[in-house]
């Protein structure tokens, strides 16, 4: 079958459709505003990252002057992948996000390896690590002994999850006002570093810890600004949201450049690049050095909310995306139903929260800390972000007149430069994380060996 002349396959109901009495279900409504998105959007990419990742970074240039470019490129790229999602977005607008993408460009069984790795390893890993972040830095101010940071991080992994199984009101409610809370600490930091901190010894030109090459900086610099893709996720919850979602990821991205280049600027003129290349907690340095130890207290309770922040967002997307391959997976199909009432996917929220938990609780007892998490994800997620960015060259050429109510501009340079970007950081990823590669490809295989299982009634459907 095809939708309305379009000739593309489509993974399940547009999540933005009235429910039929033949389908009995109910769907997503456009419950959320432009600012809600844009909330999501600088939350989860508004992380503990830059509170971690800096010292990283400084300690793989050669200058301040390299350091402030990386950043500055780091922008661009993630700006360059924000417009084409935003095409993706506006033309097929789901909850499913890169998922629904992946499925509609190459068939349900690569688009379920996604939703697998998603479920297993991307989202609730990165929920069970801020978690983490939150439990480490609520140690500093308020101590429980050598389990704590993992008490912490349980209690926010249940607590996020329930303020999210309530309902997408209070979930994006929560979220808007942690934002403004990470905001505000952030700005207080530059401030402390830019005007009230003394003036650090500029020191050598080169640090001097070496963590290694280019691309290895750019993996970093990267993952601290990724996050704003998630934002397609509720792109079906956004009111008009073919025609704003552009407008929404631009917009915060924006701020996240802003702050990230005026952070690293602070933290240059406080801490000079090698205080910053030695440093375990730049923000609390620089705090210090401001305002004392009780500086150095404040920020550790910013980068907790920080964390928590960025837990929430990801909380909120990654049910959307095991909701949609609840949808289309019947052996999965008590992932894909949505709660009316609470206008939330409630039993995703549970699967989701059940497998950050359990990952909580490993973490307790063998936990290496944030650059395994780092070695843990970013080849999986790399090598999807690189198929979402051939999606929409496949989706053009196999859908040429489908409606687009946004266009990336300079088609198709754009989309070579954010897939080359893409394959780059693949590359650079796998040749810094080893062996800790092989445990991503170990999970991808797991999802594999499920796939004769699962009968995917989806394929007969159309998307307009």
């Amino acid at each position: 079958m095809t939708g309305e002349g379009q000739g593309v396959r489509r993974t399940s109901l547009d999540a933005n459709e009235t429910p039929t009495a033949s389908t009995g279900r109910a769907e997503p409504r456009l419950s959320l505003r432009g600012r809600d998105a844009v909330a999501i959007v600088v939350g989860i990419v508004l992380g503990a990252g830059i509170f971690r990742t800096p010292s990283l970074v400084a300690g793989g240039v050669d200058g301040a002057t390299t350091l402030m470019l990386v950043w500055a490129a780091g922008a661009l790229i993630a700006l360059v992948g924000a417009l084409c999602y935003a095409e993706l977005a506006s033309a097929y607008p789901h909850t499913g996000g890169d998922y629904h993408y992946l499925h509609l460009a190459f068939g349900a069984r690569l688009a379920f390896l996604y939703a697998w790795a998603r479920l297993a390893v991307i989202q609730t890993g990165s929920v069970a690590v801020l978690a983490y972040v939150f439990g480490d830095y609520l140690s500093e101010v308020a101590p429980l002994g050598r389990h704590g940071p993992a008490v912490y991080a349980a209690l926010a992994v249940v607590g996020i999850t329930l303020v999210n199984w309530l309902g997408v009101r209070q979930g994006t409610r929560a979220q808007n006002w942690l934002t403004i809370t990470e905001v505000v600490g952030l700005v207080l930091v530059i401030v402390a570093g830019l005007l009230l901190a003394p003036g650090a010894d500029p020191g050598p030109a080169t640090p001097a810890t070496d963590r290694g090459s280019l691309g290895l900086v750019m993996v970093f610099v990267l993952l601290t600004y990724g996050g704003w893709n998630e934002a397609v996720y509720v792109s079906a919850e956004l009111r008009d949201g073919r025609r704003r979602m552009a407008r929404v990821l631009v917009i915060g991205l924006g701020i996240i450049a802003a702050l990230y280049l005026l952070a690293n600027l602070a933290y240059l003129r406080a801490l000079g690049l090698a205080g910053m290349a030695s440093s375990d907690a730049v923000a609390a340095d620089v705090m210090r050095a401001a305002f004392g130890t009780g500086g150095a207290v404040a920020i550790s309770v910013v980068v907790a909310v920080a964390a928590l922040t960025s837990a929430n967002a990801t909380v909120l997307t990654g049910a959307r995306s095991a909701y949609a391959l609840g949808r289309d997976v019947p052996a999965l199909g008590f992932l894909g139903r949505w709660d009316e009432t609470s206008g939330s996917p409630r039993n995703a929220l549970v699967a989701q929260g059940a497998i950050a938990l359990a990952l909580v609780a490993t973490g307790a007892f063998a936990r290496d800390g944030f650059e395994l998490a780092v070695e843990y994800t970013a080849p999986v997620f790399w090598f999807f972000f690189l198929l979402a960015g051939v999606a929409l060259f496949v989706l053009r050429a196999r859908a040429p007149d489908a409606a687009r109510p946004f266009r990336v501009p300079f088609y198709p340079v754009l989309p070579l430069i954010f897939c080359g970007a893409n394959a780059y950081l693949l590359w650079s990823s796998l040749a810094y994380t080893g062996w800790g590669a092989l445990v991503g490809v170990a999970v991808l295989a797991a999802g594999a060996l499920l796939l004769p299982l699962l009968n995917h009634a989806s394929a007969k459907e159309t998307i307009r």
